[in-house]
């Protein structure tokens, strides 16, 4: 797939995720398990196409330290803010199919959930502009 439309899609597919979490933000029975999911997509697909903006091969993961982790070693500064999206991880696989509701030990805050990730947006947005007009 040609470079600019993987981070398209990427990005396109977040924004799908985002839609879902801002329908869920203040719907009190939602399950935790399902915003932690889109919020862990949404960040994923955020970060892979940080990562193929910089013209690095991102690995199948939905392991966020990865791609965090990875992103800084191709010398990527994200803001130490999104460290804590590696808290996300465990909502991509783990709590959707191994854990029951009640044995998730820390609920999430959903605002601060989603502030990280509208902040992630608009970070990767602003980081992928100006990787792309430099390819130009």
């Amino acid at each position: 797939m040609p470079h600019h439309k993987q981070i398209s899609l990427l990005l396109t597919k977040a924004a799908q995720d985002e839609y879902v979490l801002d329908k869920l933000m203040d719907d009190t029975q939602a399950p935790v398990e399902i915003f932690g999911f889109h919020a862990q997509q949404a960040a994923e697909k955020l970060l892979k196409a940080i990562l193929a903006a910089s013209g690095t091969t991102y690995p199948h993961t939905h392991r966020l330290v990865e791609l965090i982790d990875l992103a800084r070693s191709q010398g990527i500064n994200l803001p130490d803010e999104f460290e804590e999206l590696r808290y996300l991880t465990p909502f991509a696989v783990e709590f959707r199919y191994d854990v029951l509701p009640d044995e998730i030990e820390a609920p999430i805050d959903k605002s601060k959930v989603l502030e990280l990730i509208n902040n992630l947006r608009s970070w990767a947005e602003s980081f992928i502009k100006e990787r792309m007009g430099q390819e130009e």
